[in-house]
Order: C-alpha cells, then structure tokens, then sequence
C-alpha cells in the first residue's frame, strides 16, 4: 500500500482545528496539529509532512515567519504550503506567494473546496519531484535513474561533472527567494549552453542538489564543457547580485560570495559500489577554480 500523505495542520483555533483533523483523516490522510508557529516549525522539520495548511494567525510568530522558516531550511524548503487565514488584502496574497505558497484560501471556507486543494497541491508536489520547480531539470530519482545506469557499464567513457554554486543559502537568506530563484535560473542557462555548445545532444543535465548541477558527459569533452561553464559564471558573478549601486554589491560579493565549485570523476575512477558512493566523490573532492 502507498504511504499516506502526511499533513500539517496549524491553526491556534481548538475547534476548527479539531474539525479538520478529524476530517482529512476520514480522507484518508495522516494528520498532525499545532496552534503555536514555534510549535509547528519544530514538528515540521522533525515530521517532514507532506503538506502544510497554516493559518496566518497566530499566538507568537505568524504565518508567514513560519513559512519564513520553513523555505529557508533545506529539509524543509519544498514542502507545500497553503495559507488558510481571515485575511483578503491582495498584498497578503503577494506577500505569501512571494515565500513559495502554493494556495491561499480565506475564512469561512467551504471544506469541500479546501479538500480539492489540498489534493490538487499534493498531486503537484509528486509531479514536480522528478524536476526541479526553478530551473526544469530533472532531480531526485531521475538523476539517481541516470547514474544507475552509468554504474552498469563496466568500461564506459563517461565523466560527470558536478558544477556547484557556494554561497546560495546565504544569498536567499539576504536577497530572498525571487533573488536566489533568478540566480539558479541564470547559472542553469549558462550551463545548459556550455552542454550544448561543447557536449553531444546526448549528454545529460541535472541536480545533485540546492546550488549543485551534475554534467554527464563524454570525458573527451567534459575538459572543455567545464573551462565554458567557469569563464561564464566567473564572468557573470557580481551581475547575479540584484543591487543596483556599484559599491554595496561589491560588499556583499564579500560578505557572501556567490562562487562556483566544480568536481569530476571519469569512469575509470571506480568501481563505485552505488548511486550515494559516486554523488558523495563527486561532492567530496570539490575544488573551486583558480581565480575565484
């Protein structure tokens, strides 16, 4: 049998809260709930739910520090979230969608409607795991899929190369989300056009994580992808930095430098006994470039 998706219910109002947690687990959902947002964030990064649905409202720190919290920790960051509140302004609307909130419903709500909801975000969720929501790129079991098979190949002429970003948290965390999104789309196309300009049709492009790109190419040319992908992102840093005064964005180039990572390991680096073994040499024997 599937496993049950996992909500997260957060609502400091007893009542309604036990209405609802009595309700999606008819629904067949398994339920937890908070009425602290100090509370649910504790729950949240032990429990991963699949699901939040949390109410703007609450007794310490509101909905949105909560949903603050949770994008901005790694474990956390794509678990989706709907914000259930009394609240109609449009620029409480904007201010959640700009943390990453995937619905925004408003009291009193229609329980059926809010049940399509959380179906439908749930339904996203699963289809969106196999890529990456900012850049595209295939992630997660894809790239474990893609790996696997290199590992079958007992004398190939492959290499792959992982490409990483440093610095990115720390980035998010001063700039935002729209910021960070906009440099993991700026790094994917500048990599994208490396493959494709240096590399064959076939190569494969992908994630290994936040910030982290992985390259799966013919190590005949994986010299010349990576000498395109470290000129241009070398080249484009400070631009990546959505400051328009000169001088501040010197500073934070700084204090929390966006740099580039690279590692690459050949076939003839085996045997690697999994998939885990090769993505932890690859990220373990990272150099930053000369230059940096």
């Amino acid at each position: 049998m599937p496993e049950k998706a996992q909500i997260l219910i957060v609502e400091d109002d007893l009542d309604l809260a036990e209405m609802l947690n009595s309700y999606f687990k008819v629904q067949g959902y398994d339920v937890t709930t908070a009425a602290w947002g100090e509370e649910a964030v504790e729950i949240g990064t032990q429990q991963l739910p699949s699901l939040v649905v949390l109410d703007i409202r609450l007794p310490d720190i509101d909905g949105y520090e909560v949903c603050r919290r949770f994008r901005n920790n790694r474990r956390t960051a794509d678990i989706p979230i709907i914000f259930l509140t009394e609240k109609r302004d449009r620029v409480d609307k904007l201010a959640g969608l700009e943390l990453g909130v995937v619905d925004y419903i408003t009291k009193p709500f229609d329980i059926q409607e809010l049940r399509l909801r959380v179906r439908n975000a749930l339904k996203r969720a699963n289809l969106t795991t196999l890529v990456n929501p900012v850049t595209g790129l295939p992630e997660g079991q894809l790239v474990d899929e893609h790996l696997e098979e290199l590992l079958q190949v007992e004398a190939g002429s492959w290499a792959a190369l992982a490409a990483s970003i440093d610095g990115l948290i720390e980035f998010r965390e001063s700039h935002g989300f729209i910021a960070a999104d906009d440099v993991l789309r700026a790094v994917s196309l500048m990599i994208s056009n490396a493959v494709r300009e240096a590399g064959n049709p076939d190569d494969f492009l992908g994630h290994l994580g936040l910030g982290d790109f992985l390259i799966v190419a013919n190590k005949a040319r994986v010299e010349t992808i990576r000498e395109r992908i470290q000129t241009r992102i070398h080249r484009s840093i400070e631009y990546l930095y959505p400051l328009q005064d000169q001088e501040k964005a010197l500073k934070a180039i700084q204090e929390d430098r966006l740099r580039l990572v690279l590692s690459c390991v050949v076939a003839e680096d085996g045997p690697f006994e999994s998939v885990d073994g090769l993505k932890a040499r690859l990220l373990g024997i990272r150099q930053v470039p000369e230059g940096e």
